[in-house]
């Protein structure tokens, strides 16, 4: 029986480079925590955040033509919900939009949005709250995460409602 000769050098050479890799993403991590970034709330998802979440995107914003029809997340679209679709984010992710002075904590409830060179869609009533009428660009932080429930985007009927996921006035 004749055996191979085996080379460590290709495993050897991956588990470094793995390791070097996760020393990167470590110290990105505490950078944007020292920074007062996403990674500082408790709360914030950490590895299913994607990295490509940015800091300001453009904005348009959705309504009257998908009222009475289900979100990707599983919502009913009303007017009185609020709420953002974003392509990448998990459902329940809470995303602080600011636009000319104005800010609101919203909950992803959708996929989206899929024109205009956009980052973000926000439910029309967000967009009003934001006095948002057309495309625009809005600064966003993730704050946290709560749980994708049917009643997420709902305006909260108490101060305990709103801790469970409805959206939040700055």
């Amino acid at each position: 029986m004749t055996t191979m000769p085996v080379n460590f050098k290709t495993p050897t050479l991956l588990l470094a480079l793995l390791a070097a890799m996760a020393g990167l993403a470590g110290a990105a991590g505490s950078a944007l925590a020292d920074a007062g970034g996403a990674a500082a709330a408790p709360s914030t998802p950490t590895s299913s955040t994607p990295a490509k979440i940015r800091p300001s995107g453009i904005a348009t914003w959705f309504g009257p033509g998908f009222y009475g029809k289900q979100t990707a997340c599983g919502q009913t679209l009303t007017p009185a919900v609020v709420g953002v679709a974003n392509r990448t984010l998990p459902c329940g992710t809470l995303v602080s939009v600011t636009y000319d002075g104005h800010s609101l904590t919203v909950p992803v409830l959708d996929r989206g949005p899929y024109g205009h060179g956009a980052n973000w869609d926000l439910t029309a009533g967000a967009a009003e709250s934001l006095g948002i009428s057309e495309t625009v660009r809005v600064a966003t932080h993730i704050v946290g995460k709560t749980a994708n429930t049917p009643s997420l985007g709902l305006p909260p009927a108490s101060s305990s409602a709103a801790l469970a996921g409805g959206a939040l006035a700055e």
